[in-house]
């Protein structure tokens, strides 16, 4: 048996012919950017979050560096960050000028609430919160720091659709709520895609008129802005993915439920589920001394697995001009040498669930 660590035909295949109906409404009508599907999935996907805006974009990384743009943050700020997410997360900052300044993470691999304030200095302008891996972040301490400091707060939703802390969506807590429709994503669509939530009807608009080169009517320019506009296809198929959600979170809740349940080695540490909050389950990150030594047994068994992340961005060529060397994050650090995502998605059928259980608790 062949199984890779993540099948996104499987998920075309579910619902195909609504996939199809839509793509195939959306040619023909003749509108392909900014049109009534966008319109109709930004309204379909605040309401799901609970948020009241929310802004089609082109993708995650877009909404992420627009998100600190429309907040004026720049060169000469700091964000605080954690250590262990995707470069993205970090990029979003770097490339309006700011520096970030990295924590650790807790045991459920988000930022450690505890360990913000100590960062704080007089040139923080926000704290960017990722709910990294499909689990909600711990938001009451943060927030409770950003009202202390006057601080802003944008979160990283890409991997975290759905997910809640005591109750309230991720994305809905800070300023900004920033997401990614990569198709790989939980709500993912069949291409790059993107989109900020908030409840600020002017960043909402300031955000509007920002990915349409800064215009809010045709050729009449109020900034200098960018072309990052989720079209008219992609928010239509979102609009069928978003449609099946709840059957679809419910069903990686199932698989994860199997793994929790019956992955019994003692080389192998299984993810923890944070009280009070909610985990969706973009990924199944298990953590084990013996990494190497399991990516290459299951290969052997035909069993496809992925390390996020392999390099913590502090580490990477890309910020080499921070100086921060090996050692500076030693959590951050050691999640990234034991890390290891299994095979999950959506339409991952019962034996072979059972094939990569058996095969990972014959591990030793």
């Amino acid at each position: 048996m062949k199984i890779m660590p993540n099948r996104l035909d499987r998920g075309y295949y579910l619902y195909q012919e609504e996939f199809e109906k839509k793509a195939l409404e959306v040619l023909r009508s003749g509108w392909y950017v900014l049109g009534s599907e966008v319109a109709s999935f930004e309204e379909e996907f605040a309401a799901y979050t609970g948020a009241k805006y929310c802004v089609g974009l082109a993708s995650g990384l877009d909404a992420l560096w627009i998100a600190f743009r429309v907040l004026g943050i720049g060169s000469g700020d700091e964000v605080i960050v954690q250590g262990n997410t995707y470069i993205a997360s970090v990029m979003g900052i770097t490339i309006n000028g700011a520096t970030p300044v990295f924590v650790e993470p807790d045991e459920y691999f988000n930022i450690d609430a505890s360990k913000i304030e100590e960062k704080i200095t007089d040139r923080t302008k926000a704290i960017l919160v990722v709910h990294l891996y499909g689990q909600a972040s711990n938001m009451k301490p943060i927030m409770e720091l950003a009202r202390k400091y006057d601080l802003k707060v944008v979160e990283d939703c890409a991997q975290s659709h759905g997910a809640k802390f005591q109750k309230k969506m991720t994305g809905t807590f800070g300023d900004i709520g920033c997401f990614s429709f990569y198709p790989s994503k939980n709500l993912g669509a069949f291409g790059d895609a993107g989109a900020i939530v908030t409840d600020n009807p002017q960043i909402a608009e300031d955000v509007r008129v920002f990915r349409n080169y800064g215009s809010e009517k045709r050729y009449y320019n109020k900034a200098v802005g960018t072309n990052s506009r989720l079209d008219e296809i992609q928010a239509g198929l979102l609009r069928v993915r978003l449609s099946h959600i709840q059957e679809l979170e419910d069903e990686k809740r199932l698989i994860c439920k199997r793994y929790l349940d019956e992955l019994h080695n003692e080389n192998i540490q299984l993810p923890s589920i944070r009280p009070g909050a909610t985990h969706i389950w973009h990924q199944f990150v298990i953590r084990t001394e013996q990494r190497d030594e399991l990516i290459n047994y299951l290969n052997e068994r035909g069993i496809g697995t992925i390390i996020h992340y392999p390099i913590p961005p502090h580490l990477s060529e890309a910020y080499r001009y921070l100086n921060l060397k090996e050692g500076s994050l030693p959590i951050t650090e050691k999640y990234a040498k034991t890390v290891l995502s299994i095979p999950l998605y959506n339409g991952m059928q019962t034996e072979e669930q059972t094939y990569v259980i058996d095969a990972i608790n014959q591990f030793c």
